[in-house]
């Protein structure tokens, strides 16, 4: 039987800035690592590949020497073939001459892990002649190439491979500034399109833009949130413009695309990265007192965890609790996702399934709804 032609290529820097708070990877890579950045593109992509072990005999993977992909596919045992071979440092210049090689080759289907950068290198090689998906590995997620976690590019790849009928669609390649991106500025744009299969359950949708609309609603959400904030315990704000209107309703400055922390209504640490976020949960626990989260989802997609706020890793989740987390978002917002699930994609399967089922979603004042995680 004929075998199904993986096309892979992984982007190794991808998503290195976000833990660290430099909000992107474009140009930053070596600044993440002096600030203890750890590589986690390769892992991700592993998660995906995972999903098709039952199906390697019926796999031939081409791909891109070293951790652009060769590594892990030879790790997992699949039957793998380089293409092309990067420079020690891999470049934009890199992923888009691999493009080329898959596409001599003939692949069935390109499969890439990186993020909304990565994507429009790949579209700027591919010219609408490859079928691709994207494995979600970056810190900023605008494009609608991308499976929703890397588990479900796996599944998309897995229907692909066994002969079920998958439309393919175009779908929007978009990115944004990174530089206005750190200075608190979303300026995001339309790069081209792919042609991706479009399975609903697994793809992801362009992220919304623009601010809440209903800002009636956000004041009270606003209000009821900082009254009920309690003495001694420290809130962890997230990124995003529903929460930062929690910080102005109690006139703190914020770091809208990055964390802060306040207590007591006073601000004690902004824009932190992971680390520092460690640090200061474990002080606070030590002293019997709690840390809280205060988190949105993202329009459109309905990711509370894994995109844009890498700061909240695993291990800060861990540390503050599923029932110390405040998820607050309008009606509005929850009604655009048409009854999917939120997603949780912080890149611990266990933890994600931990953090899967019903929870709480502030709406209003005194308001909230039940709404599903990740079921």
């Amino acid at each position: 039987m004929k075998k199904f032609k993986l096309g892979l290529i992984v982007n190794p820097v991808a998503g290195l800035g976000g833990s660290v708070a430099l909000k992107g990877s474009d140009n930053m890579s070596q600044q993440a690592f002096k600030l203890g950045a750890v590589a986690k593109s390769n892992m991700r992509t592993r998660a995906a590949l995972d999903v098709l072990m039952p199906y390697q005999s019926q796999i031939e993977i081409y791909t891109v020497t070293g951790l652009m992909g060769e590594q892990v596919a030879k790790d997992l045992g699949f039957d793998t073939h380089v293409v092309y071979e990067s420079q020690l440092e891999s470049t934009a210049q890199d992923t888009e001459e691999a493009v080329q090689s898959l596409k001599y080759i003939g692949v069935d289907l390109i499969l890439f892990a990186g993020g909304d950068g990565t994507a429009r290198n790949i579209c700027h090689a591919v010219e609408d002649s490859c079928v691709v998906l994207g494995i979600p590995a970056g810190c900023k997620i605008h494009s609608g190439v991308y499976a929703i976690t890397p588990k479900a590019a796996g599944r998309v790849v897995e229907l692909l491979v066994t002969g079920e009928l998958v439309t393919i669609q175009n779908a929007d390649v978009m990115d944004i500034d990174e530089v206005a991106f750190r200075q608190g500025r979303v300026k995001a744009r339309r790069y081209g399109e792919m042609q991706v299969p479009s399975e609903l359950r697994y793809i992801q949708s362009v992220k919304s833009g623009g601010k809440e609309t209903d800002e009636l609603v956000l004041d009270d959400i606003a209000a009821y949130i900082a009254s009920e904030m309690e003495n001694d315990e420290k809130y962890i704000i997230g990124s995003g413009s529903t929460v930062a209107a929690v910080m102005a309703e109690i006139g703190l400055e914020n770091t809208l695309l990055g964390v802060d922390v306040i207590e007591d209504h006073e601000l004690v640490a902004s824009d932190v990265t992971a680390d520092q976020l460690v640090n200061i949960i474990k002080e606070q626990i030590s002293q019997g007192l709690k840390a809280k989260l205060v988190i949105t989802l993202i329009g459109g997609q309905g990711h509370i965890f894994g995109r844009g706020n890498q700061q909240l890793s695993p291990e800060v989740i861990k540390l503050v609790g599923r029932d110390n987390i405040i998820l607050i978002a309008t009606k509005t917002k929850l009604q655009a996702l048409n009854n999917r699930p939120l997603i949780c994609d912080t890149g611990d399967s266990e933890l994600d399934d931990e953090l899967s089922g019903y929870i709480k979603v502030i709406t209003g004042y005194d308001d909230h709804v039940m709404y599903a995680v990740g079921i």
